[in-house]
């Protein structure tokens, strides 16, 4: 679960922390084949993976001597969880407005 330190939306709300998801949403990888795959540096994935992690969206594992990091979905599950409670509550003001609107014009 997000910790108090960096919630899932700021988390994301880097592009490059969004790649490096969106890379893990795909499947597990290493800090090595991520960077491999960014315009960053490996010191650079590897803090972005600890803000990763800390807010809950990626967990790691040990596999030798390097680390493997994949999406967590509780982390993933609570940001949606936050993201269908901000459609809901856009929906039901919509509705609220156009059911007012309709009432104005009779």
């Amino acid at each position: 679960m997000a910790t108090d330190l960096v919630d899932g939306w700021t988390a994301l709300g880097d592009p490059t922390r969004r790649a490096i998801f969106e890379r893990l949403a795909s499947g597990p990888s290493a800090v090595g084949v991520l960077a491999n795959e960014l315009p960053v540096t490996r010191p650079a994935v590897s803090q972005h993976l600890k803000v990763l992690k800390d807010a809950g969206l990626v967990t790691s594992r040990r596999d030798g001597n390097r680390r493997i990091y994949r999406a967590d979905p509780d982390g993933v599950a609570a940001v949606r969880d936050q993201l269908d409670r901000f459609w809901n509550q856009a929906l039901a003001t919509f509705k609220d407005v156009v059911e007012q609107d309709t009432q104005e014009v009779s």
